[in-house]
């Protein structure tokens, strides 16, 4: 019912309740907004979405957001030739085209094809906000026009579509987890924290061989190793541990929040890539972004995402490392109970605290280092907006968040964060405007 009733409101807080009359621009602004908020739902409805899945999804439908205006528009650089992999795109053929059309035909395809693992109600949904897209952006358009436009976007799709199907991501069997895994012997290494029969291995242990986009490959932005594996009071190892332990028992009413805000848990939330999203869109909707700016920001940053977990990933197999849940129980406290559910995979680096690091960058490049905005991501779960003074202040609230939460190391929580800034500076090395 929640599902349905957003899919409402993003229709009526949008104006598409009907045909409505606006600029070509205004109406690829409107046509933006809606996919991206109508994907945020379906990650959030969609079992299948996992926070590296979705980071995937979400970067190519921004690559096809971009490239669907990037031909026309001479301020505009295509990502051809500068993301790994993606070649030129198809020219388009003599004529005039309406951009709101173009994009909105390239984003209609890209998200029947990135997001098709939702179920009926997510089917339903994109069918009734693409019909709402449709009437709104041929409003007025002449009938050749709107032809050639459509077939165009439908092209731009078509080639995101099929440069994403060698990458390594593109098949997900059992939800990510694999039919054949063997766990590492020791115990400094991973053993499953759920008594789910699927999480009795971990999640997606292959994502960090998947292509990049932006950064050379997933081991580009290594993190250094974790403090040596001791059971020895006093050691490195050990204190971490404690820290852990003792945070998780004395939690105050703020740090308990700040644990709950970021948590953005599969099922319940748009994942933690999702929230970044979540978080663009409602400054760009403050900003009154136009059309380049709107699929600029969202392209960008959701590269940087997919990016971000691909070397986290790729880092959290290659140390293999045991969550505090584990290590606790075994040589702290046998009753200890973290605050929030540990994720079924290694813990070393963190996942929220790299992406949050690769989101901050990215954002400050695009916002300015001091900006300060509203979160309002969670509001319609009950939860308050949080304010930040700065993208990096969000970030290391995110990244920290995960230790009040009982999931990770401090070692994890800095290194991630490093990890995230080196992986957002080839984003940010990206030229998407012409003169950058």
């Amino acid at each position: 019912m929640r599902f349905l009733v957003h899919v409402v409101l993003i229709a009526a807080v949008l104006g598409l309740a009907g045909p409505v009359r606006a600029q070509s621009d205004e109406r690829a602004v409107e046509v933006a907004r809606t996919w991206y908020r109508l994907t945020l739902e379906l990650v959030r409805h969609t079992p299948t979405y996992s926070p590296p899945v979705a980071s995937r999804s979400l970067a190519y439908l921004g690559v096809a957001g971009q490239e669907a205006l990037a031909g026309a528009r001479p301020s505009m650089r295509s990502f051809a030739g500068q993301l790994n992999g993606l070649e030129a795109f198809p020219p388009r053929s003599e004529g005039v085209y309406d951009e709101a059309v173009v994009l909105q035909s390239a984003l209609t395809n890209a998200t029947r094809h990135f997001f098709s693992n939702t179920g009926p109600t997510g089917q339903r949904a994109m069918d009734a906000i693409g019909k709402r897209l449709d009437t709104l952006v041929s409003e007025g358009v002449d009938v050749d026009v709107l032809a050639r436009s459509l077939a165009y976007g439908r092209v731009i799709a078509a080639h995101v579509i099929e440069w994403s199907a060698d990458d390594g991501g593109a098949v997900v069997e059992n939800m990510g987890f694999p039919h054949d895994y063997v766990l590492t012997e020791g115990p400094q290494h991973w053993v499953p924290t759920s008594l789910i029969a699927q999480q009795q291995v971990p999640l997606l242990p292959a994502w960090g061989a998947n292509r990049t986009f932006a950064m050379p490959h997933g081991a580009t932005c290594g993190v250094p190793p974790p403090p040596d594996y001791s059971e020895e009071k006093g050691s490195a190892f050990h204190n971490e541990a404690m820290e852990v332990y003792e945070a998780a028992m004395a939690l105050t009413p703020e740090q308990r929040e700040i644990a709950r805000f970021w948590s953005d848990d599969p099922m319940l939330s748009p994942t933690p890539p999702g929230h970044w999203i979540s978080i663009a869109l409602q400054l760009l909707e403050a900003e009154g972004a136009d059309a380049e700016r709107t699929v600029d920001v969202l392209a960008r940053l959701g590269i940087v995402l997919a990016d971000s977990f691909i070397g986290c990933w790729e880092a959290k197999y290659r140390y293999d490392l045991v969550r505090p849940v584990t290590y606790i129980r075994r040589h702290i406290d046998a009753k200890w109970q973290p605050d929030l559910i540990t994720p079924p995979f290694p813990e070393y680096p963190s996942g929220h605290s790299t992406q949050s690091g690769a989101a901050a960058i990215v954002l400050e490049d695009l916002f300015g280092a001091t900006f300060a905005f509203e979160d309002e991501t969670h509001v319609d779960d009950g939860l308050p907006p949080r304010h930040f003074e700065s993208f990096r202040e969000a970030a290391e609230e995110a990244a920290i968040s995960r230790l009040y939460g009982g999931i990770h190391y401090r070692a994890a929580i800095e290194n991630g964060l490093e990890q995230g800034y080196c992986i957002g500076a080839y984003t940010n090395g990206l030229e998407t405007r012409r003169g950058e």
